[in-house]
């Protein structure tokens, strides 16, 4: 049991120390944030916010799954996945911020890079001798996929980091909704003890998360950037399939979901009105902002939400 608990306060402490020690260095090397002129236009007063801050709770979670050594070779794949992603993000940070070209990678770009990384999970599976097919919990029964299985794994992967991307938008809210589903993962573990060694993984990134969001709570002092952002996709994903239940990503991951359709509907309603919007901006958090909720209110609501969903999680599972 000690196993699952430790990692979430090494991670945490060693959070807490990284962080601080981060931020003066971003600002020296000027990694400020960029600032969408067609976003909320309360958010430009954000611009020069350092960025990348993921950099230390990615590190800090290493620490916390080093911390659990035992267990570390069964879930070791869990922060690595976080990682691989979070250098893909890394990667359009570094465009972005220090090459100063705003648009990141183009958006090609960084889908075939996820949809490379979606695959060596895929391989993963196929390797460690994984089933091929997916569960619904909810009514007891799997359905065998058989080689589709690894294309639904790619799918699974590209659509959750892209829902974890478009989430971080406000001060807090990513990490605020992730630690949500960490304290979830961990309670999946816990009474499934099939699974427990994965615990660590859940504890330690919600540890680091935890610390994070001391410096990244309203008003931010340091933002993820995609770095984060994108990391944090590739281990709920990863968390996900290692459990068994990616069906249930629409269940508790809800928020994500919702902010990358709500990105699909808004495009595909402008190019079929010619220009109307069906929200007033997206992603979704946008369209509440513009409604007249304070960043603040969003990031409790979609964490409540978030939270309400972890419970009827559970009750699919068990």
């Amino acid at each position: 049991m000690w196993l699952t608990f430790v990692p979430v306060l090494v991670a945490f402490a060693a959070e807490l120390i990284l962080c601080p020690l981060l931020i003066p260095m971003l600002k020296r090397l000027k990694f400020g944030q960029y600032i969408r002129e067609e976003g909320p236009k309360e958010h430009q007063k954000k611009a020069g916010t350092p960025t990348m801050g993921a950099i230390s709770y990615l590190l800090a979670m290493i620490l916390g799954c080093l911390a659990a050594w035992k267990n570390l070779p069964k879930f070791y794949i869990v922060p690595v996945m976080a990682l691989i992603f979070g250098l893909i993000g890394f990667l359009d940070d570094f465009i972005k911020v220090v090459m100063k070209h705003n648009e990141g990678l183009k958006a090609w770009q960084k889908f075939v890079l996820q949809i490379v990384a979606g695959v060596l999970f895929a391989l993963y599976l196929r390797f460690s001798g994984a089933p091929t097919s997916i569960a619904f919990h909810l009514i007891k029964a799997r359905l065998e996929l058989g080689w589709f299985y690894y294309v639904f794994v790619v799918f699974v992967f590209v659509a959750v980091t892209n829902g974890t991307n478009f989430n971080d938008g406000l001060d807090g809210l990513s990490s605020s909704v992730t630690s949500a589903i960490c304290v979830f993962f961990i309670a999946v573990t816990v009474i499934a003890s099939e699974y427990a060694a994965l615990g660590s993984a859940a504890s330690a990134m919600l540890g680091a998360l935890l610390g994070f969001l001391v410096f990244n709570a309203y008003p931010a002092k340091v933002f993820m950037g995609d770095t984060g952002s994108l990391a944090l996709g590739g281990f709920v994903s990863a968390m996900a399939f290692m459990l068994d239940m990616p069906l249930l990503i629409l269940v508790f991951g809800f928020v994500y979901v919702a902010e990358v359709v709500s990105v699909m509907l808004q495009v595909a309603y402008f190019k079929a009105t010619g220009g109307k919007r069906l929200f007033k901006m997206a992603p979704i958090h946008h369209h509440f902002e513009l409604l007249g909720w304070h960043e603040t209110r969003v990031v409790t609501i979609f964490t409540i939400v978030t939270i309400i969903l972890c419970f009827v999680s559970l009750w699919i599972l068990f």
